[in-house]
């Protein structure tokens, strides 16, 4: 089955007109629009983060090695802090993408298998 192909209509091919038009649709320019909002500030804020951490690590070890407790410097607890970020970030996505973009996809999705039956 091509890309092209609807896989669960099993209807003819959208030709390039159809998915031009697709991607013209008001529906379609908002699904993209709320998608931006949320991916490239995060992240532009995670990748702040993350370059703040190798800054810190090459500029300030001195910093870096403050020992919090035991063997457990700020390093460390900075460099476990970027997992957690990545699932936070991972998390609040998928929160959002149920919220903000499922519907919105869904709606389309129903909307263009509706016209290709």
């Amino acid at each position: 089955m091509s890309t092209t192909e609807s896989a669960s209509s099993g209807g003819p091919p959208m030709g390039a007109q159809d998915w031009e038009a697709v991607q013209a649709a008001p529906e379609f320019q908002e699904l993209r629009r709320r998608l931006r909002t949320f991916v490239f500030p995060v992240a532009g804020l995670f990748l702040t983060w993350y370059l703040l951490y190798v800054l810190m690590g090459s500029y300030a070890p001195s910093v870096m090695s403050i020992k919090l407790f035991g063997n457990v410097n700020v390093g460390l607890v900075f460099g476990l802090l970027q997992f957690v970020s990545t699932f936070g970030i991972t998390a609040w996505y998928v929160r959002y993408a149920n919220r903000r973009l499922d519907p919105l996809a869904g709606e389309l999705r129903d909307k263009l298998e509706g016209e290709q039956a």
